[in-house]
């Protein structure tokens, strides 16, 4: 479906999610190298305070949560966005209702800005609890331990087997999918984002485990959750990835 995407109409949509992709990496980067550099300073203005957060503290939180899922997740629905492209351009050919790629892009988006909040939240009760640290990291192997298990569990459930099918198959998604107008298309991208959410959330979780702003980790997140929707044999880089995560939960937690 893609594929008869005309070549001008490929650029743009691609050059439109790369472009905003490569912002939001860039702004991941900078909030790296501040909490790397805390004495330096550079990044105070943008980043919330060690402790006792209050509003403005939040909302730089949701603020970074928010463009840290848009960085990790955007090149993951490059083949979706490109096939919802390809299909809309066919129905304006057609005279058929069609609204613009954005408001889809937007929709799914959205969801994960909800799943921000959501962490943001769940953040802010573990600093209080200390069970993670002012610099974002896990207090303690027990939880660190804990969420790479939980993940790793996942990994091997029905849910996730759902999940991960509806966000692999561009083609399969929209012709079950597919809705009118620009509501529809709001829909379309919210439902495709609440798959992916089901699919990853998770594994953002571990993001408390060795660093909400651990650059490393984030690009390795970013690497696996694409590699999982774009792999031919993704059942078994699954069950792998889970059994990884699995063995490695269980280390941390022992102390080993």
């Amino acid at each position: 479906m893609a594929g008869r995407l005309p070549a001008r109409d490929r650029v743009i949509v691609l050059f439109g999610l790369m472009a905003t992709a490569a912002l939001a990496w860039s702004y991941v980067l900078y909030m790296g190298w501040g909490m790397a550099h805390m004495d330096e300073g550079a990044a105070m203005a943008v980043m919330p305070r060690m402790t006792n957060w209050h509003v403005v503290d939040l909302l730089l939180v949701l603020t970074m949560w928010a463009i840290m899922m848009a960085a990790m997740m955007l090149p993951s629905i490059v083949p979706m966005v490109l096939s919802f492209a390809s299909l809309s351009n066919r129905r304006r050919a057609q005279r058929l209702p069609y609204v613009p790629t954005s408001v889809f892009v937007l929709g799914y988006l959205a969801v994960w800005a909800g799943f921000s909040l959501c962490a943001t939240l769940a953040q802010w009760g573990l600093l209080e609890a200390r069970l993670v640290t002012p610099m974002m990291v896990s207090a303690t192997p027990l939880l660190a331990g804990a969420l790479l298990i939980i993940a790793g569990v996942f990994q091997f459930t029905p849910l996730k087997h759902a999940c991960l099918a509806k966000c692999a198959s561009p083609l399969g998604f929209l012709l079950t999918e597919w809705r009118d107008g620009t509501v529809g298309a709001w829909i379309m991208g919210v439902r495709h984002g609440a798959y992916c959410v089901g699919c990853c959330a998770l594994l953002m979780t571990l993001l408390f485990a060795f660093g909400v702003m651990n650059v490393l980790w984030v690009a390795a997140l970013s690497a696996y959750v694409l590699l999982e929707k774009m792999l031919p044999h993704a059942r078994s880089f699954r069950f792998m990835g889970g059994a990884l995560l699995i063995c490695w939960g269980v280390a941390v937690a022992a102390g080993i």
